[in-house]
Parts: structure tokens; C-alpha cells; sequence
């Protein structure tokens, strides 16, 4: 192991890991609420809604139709309300309320059962539905990880399994397949409703888990008439030891398409694996030009590599879906998961634990192994130059603004292990590091060796956990002349969202940097009433609503403001504190 506190994999747990160092401070509980009443019947799904056998690549239109398998071009009516499942009840001991949805992250204290407070069900699940994921920010991703896993009542107007859909399939299109499949399995399968079928075939797809779909392809073929549903339940047949049946069941499924088409290849690759099973199957990738779900998810569960140039042909979910499965080899993740540590979905821990088992296998002497091997040095060596030395190769080998922030998040804990120096160059990249894993209190060391109005000053006045009073506006003017305009504007937003402004300075600064902080529209007055309200699990949402971009050249410093503003007001300080530190590294 590279380090003592490295913990398993997020890829090889049962629940996904807490995304935070120990003692980083949790959301403002709010008062227990009252018992609810139940949630009425779901309506039919929209047209909208993702299809069970979706063939879409979770670009950034995702959810903006139906694109299916094979020769269907649009999903038959579905059914309104639960799907019958009588014959599948469970005691009464044993029932999960839909009342109540959601799980516990291990390390993680919970979002309040009321995070998102008296908003209309069909509010939030338009808004979840039309969010373009994954966001700009690893903060705001991890705080709406969070708040979507949480145990939360169901709110009014809508179904609570259908509550828990719109949850994990927003969550699945953020690249956090561990908590989807978290949350639709702690709804009961005789409450599933069409919905939420739905998602949970996508859930099995983006875990690579066929096997998963099992339980529901019977019921999925009688509610949702598509070829995905009748591939499932011969692949199911065959993963159950039935050669026969499963034969029979994938000719009928085939649906008039050629044999060769590489859908019903995989299923019969994946059926192939059950017992007695003798099926060859040979794919050729040669004529696909697009990645979608299934071929990844089936392509992954029977050992088959995707490749690489048609990730580009998918949404970045996919390779963070790639990053979480425990089917692939360490190195075959690990590209992969310094991206989605970017995106929140991998901690630091994740990622050195993952380069600790390329150091000590068969892949030691590759690329990857020249990374472990750095990492170790940069945690171990006995010489603390040595140790920034190494720190400073990781960070050079990375080319793209992307990558270059999944190195520092690499480094993070490493780096929180560097004494405060005055004379070590660049502090604030080390600063950077240690605050995008959260690492505040080892940061607030460098606070007495870094000059004031410097850019590591910037960071460490954003990142203070323990800022008792205003900036000093001289001390941020020097800061603006060192950052550069765009920088100095992030900095002041965060600043001013932290209350670390008197009131004219703020206005001065305002002016001065030409950020418009009283500018309002419909999306800053909702996230500004829902932090007023301590609705924290609405604020992380509407948070992500104004980062829907990729990159963080599209957020402007007004909506950075109202974020920070907001998660402050909510009670979620220290999510806004590492945003605004996130604001000011990422934007260089």
C-alpha cells in the first residue's frame, strides 16, 4: 500500500465511499419532521423519460428523447401507476416504505429527510430530468452525489419509487453508477413502477451487471414491449443454466434484425456464460461508430475491451462508469478514474488505492506503475524535497486543464504531508492540492509562511474554516493585480458569497472587477429562497442547474456568488468554501 489510511476501491464496495477527509464538517440538520403521509399513484412516464433499453450515449441531450435498440423507434404506452406484482411481496418485516428512499455513504452523516423542503414532487423531478450531467464542479457534483442518496421523504405529487428513479438515473448520468444502483435497490420490486424499471435496467448497464436485470425481465416484458427486455430474459435464462430455453427465447428476441448485429451478439455472449453454456460468440467493433449503454455494460461484464476511440462517442458518465467497475484490471481503470475524481465520483483515497494495486502487480512496469511508484516517493521518502520533487512530476505529466486537476487531487494527501515552508516554490499548487480533497486544516498551516495578497493567500483566505472576520480589501486588491481579471473575479465572488466582504467593499469590488452580484433572474432567486429555507438538498440541486457545463470557462462569477451565497445560508459553509477554492484553481 502507498499509505496507511489508503481504503478499498470505490469499484469493490458494496456502498460508495465518503468523498471527504475525516472531520470535514456536515450539513446544518434540520428539525425531525413529521411523519408523511403516503405519496399518491405515479403517472405515466413521459416522453421524456429514459427508455429501459436506451441506446443513448448520456451526451448532454440525453433526456431529450427515446432512442432504442435495434428496430423499435419509440417506446410502446406504458402503463400508469405500480406494476402488479403480487406474487412478489415480501413479508411486511421486510418492506422498505416508499415513504422514506435512500441510503447511507459509509463516513457520511445524511442530507436531512427534508433537504429539499415543500417543493412540488413534479418540480423537482422536471428539474432533475433536464439537468445536463455531469456539472463544472467536483464540489457541487459531491454535495448532490450526497444529497440524491440521502433517506429522503418523498415529497407530494409524486410516487416514491418514481421519486427514487428520477434520483438514480440523474445520479447515472453524473457518472456515479455505485449510487444509482444504491438507491434503486432500496425499493422494493413489488413497488416498482414502469419508471423505475426503466432506470433499473440502465442501473445494471452502467454497473456492468446483467445479472441484475433478472429479477425484472419478466415483468419488464410484459410492461415495456421492447427488444432490450426480450434480450434480458434469454440472457437471464442462460445465465440461470437453461441452454435451451435461452436459445429459443434470443431467436425470438432477435426481432426480424441479422444475427450479426453486435446487440444480440453481446446478449449471446452474456448468455453463454451460464452453466452448460457452449456458445462462441466473435465481435467485430469494426463498423460501430457509437457507444451506448449496452454495448458498454455487456461489453464490460463478459470481459470483452470497448475500444478506446468509441469513448469519444459517449458521454464522459461512461468512462467514470468505467473508472467504478471491479470487472477491469487497475490499470485499465486508473485514466479513467483520475477523471472522475474530477467529477467527484473518486476521492483521493479511491485513487491512491488504486495505484497501490498497480505497484504491487504484474503491471508495475508500465506507465501506470511509473505513476504508483512516484505516488509512493511522494508519500514515503524520507527527504522532503524528494517528496516535492515527486509531487512536481505527477503534476507535469498531466496536459490538459482536466487532467492537470485530477493530479492535484491525486496528490492531496501527499501533499497536506509537505511542512510549511517559506521557501518552497509555488506553494499555492500545493495549497491547490490539499484543498481539492478537503485537506483544509493541514492548508491553514501555510497561512503565517505565504505573502499576503498572493494567489495562495486568495486560496487560503477562501478555504479558512476558521475566518473570523473581513478581508482586508488592500490585501484582495494586491491579490486581483497578482490573478489576472477572470481569476480575481471568481475570488471575489466566492469572497463576497462567504461574507468575508464588508458591505463597501463588496460594492467596490463589485464594480471595480465588474461582477454583477445584484443582478437576479428566475434560478437566482430559487437557489436564494432555498438557502434562506435550509432546504440544503435543493440548494445542491439548483446549484448543479447553474453549472450545467462541462468546463468551468462557462460559469460565470454571479452564478458562483449565489451558489456559495446559498450553500453558506444553507448550512453547507464548508461545500461552499472548497467551490470557491475549486473556482479559483480551476480557472487559470
Amino acid at each position: 500500500m502507498l499509505a496507511g489510511a489508503a481504503v478499498p476501491a470505490l469499484g469493490q464496495q458494496d456502498k460508495p465511499e465518503s468523498l471527504l477527509p475525516p472531520g470535514f464538517d456536515e450539513p446544518t440538520p434540520a428539525p425531525k419532521p413529521a411523519p408523511s403521509a403516503a405519496a399518491p399513484a405515479a403517472t405515466a412516464p413521459a416522453a421524456s423519460a429514459p427508455s429501459a433499453v436506451s441506446n443513448a450515449t448520456y451526451g448532454a441531450d440525453a433526456v431529450a428523447g427515446i432512442v432504442t435498440i435495434g428496430n423499435t423507434a419509440e417506446a410502446e404506452p406504458l402503463p400508469t401507476g405500480p406494476v402488479d406484482l403480487s406474487r412478489y411481496e415480501l413479508p411486511e418485516f421486510a418492506r422498505h416504505s416508499l415513504n422514506k428512499v435512500g441510503v447511507i455513504a459509509a463516513g457520511n452523516t445524511p442530507f436531512p429527510a427534508k433537504a429539499f423542503g415543500k417543493t412540488d414532487g413534479r418540480v423537482l423531478a422536471a428539474l432533475m430530468q433536464r439537468t445536463s450531467a455531469p456539472v463544472a464542479s467536483r464540489w457541487v457534483s459531491i454535495a448532490l452525489r450526497r444529497a440524491l442518496m440521502s433517506p429522503l421523504d418523498t415529497p407530494a405529487h409524486i410516487n416514491g419509487a418514481d421519486f427514487a428513479a428520477e434520483r438514480a438515473w440523474l445520479l447515472l448520468r453524473m457518472g456515479e453508477a455505485n449510487a444509482a444502483r444504491a438507491v434503486v435497490n432500496d425499493v422494493d420490486g413489488e413497488n416498482y413502477t414502469t419508471r423505475m424499471l426503466q432506470v433499473a435496467m440502465q442501473v445494471s448497464l452502467a454497473t456492468a451487471d446483467p445479472g441484475g436485470l433478472c429479477g425484472i425481465a419478466d415483468r419488464g416484458n410484459q410492461y415495456i414491449h421492447q427488444r432490450g427486455w426480450a434480450l434480458a430474459k434469454a440472457m437471464c435464462a442462460g445465465l440461470a443454466g437453461k441452454p435451451n430455453e435461452a436459445g429459443q427465447l434470443l431467436d425470438q428476441a432477435r426481432g426480424g434484425t441479422p444475427a450479426s448485429d453486435i446487440d444480440n451478439l453481446l446478449a449471446e455472449k452474456v448468455l453463454g456464460t451460464g452453466a452448460q453454456g457452449r456458445r462462441a460468440v466473435t465481435l467485430e467493433w469494426g463498423g460501430i461508430t457509437r457507444l451506448s449503454a449496452w454495448r458498454w455494460g455487456l461489453a464490460t461484464a463478459t470481459g470483452e475491451d470497448v475500444p478506446l476511440s468509441l469513448y469519444g462517442t459517449a458521454g464522459p458518465q461512461v468512462r467514470y462508469w468505467q473508472a467504478l467497475a471491479p470487472q477491469l484490471s487497475p490499470r485499465a481503470r486508473a485514466a479513467s478514474a483520475e477523471l472522475a475524481a474530477t467529477a467527484g465520483v473518486f476521492s483521493n483515497a479511491g485513487l491512491v488505492d488504486l495505484y497501490s494495486e498497480i505497484a504491487e502487480s504484474e503491471d508495475a512496469n508500465t506507465t501506470e506503475g511509473g505513476v504508483a511508484r512516484d505516488l509512493r516517493t511522494a508519500y514515503v521518502d524520507g527527504d522532503v524535497a524528494d517528496r516535492i520533487k515527486a509531487i512536481r512530476t505527477l503534476w507535469a505529466e498531466a496536459t490538459t486543464p482536466r487532467t492537470q486537476y485530477g493530479r492535484l487531487i491525486l496528490t492531496a494527501r501527499a501533499a497536506s504531508w509537505i511542512p510549511a515552508d517559506a521557501k518552497v516554490e509555488e506553494p499555492e499548487r500545493l495549497i491547490a492540492s490539499m484543498l481539492s480533497a478537503g485537506y483544509e486544516t493541514k492548508a491553514m498551516e501555510w497561512r503565517s509562511v505565504v505573502p499576503r495578497g498572493s494567489i495562495a493567500w486568495g486560496m487560503l483566505a477562501l478555504g479558512d474554516p476558521g475566518a473570523a472576520g473581513p478581508v482586508a480589501y488592500g490585501d484582495f486588491d494586491a491579490f486581483k493585480d497578482a490573478a489576472g481579471k477572470r481569476r480575481a473575479q471568481l475570488a471575489f465572488a466566492g469572497l463576497a458569497g462567504l461574507g468575508r466582504f464588508e458591505t463597501s467593499d463588496a460594492q467596490r469590488g463589485a464594480a471595480a472587477l465588474d461582477v454583477r452580484i445584484g443582478a437576479a433572474n428566475d434560478w437566482t432567486r430559487a437557489i436564494d429562497a432555498a438557502g434562506k429555507r435550509g432546504d440544503s438538498g435543493m440548494v445542491a440541486l439548483l446549484a448543479a442547474v447553474g453549472m450545467q457545463s462541462r468546463i468551468w470557462d462557462n460559469v460565470t462569477p454571479e452564478a458562483l456568488f449565489h451558489i456559495v451565497a446559498s450553500m453558506r445560508a444553507a448550512g453547507m459553509t464548508s461545500y461552499a468554501r472548497m467551490i470557491a477554492v475549486e473556482a479559483v484553481t480551476r480557472s487559470v
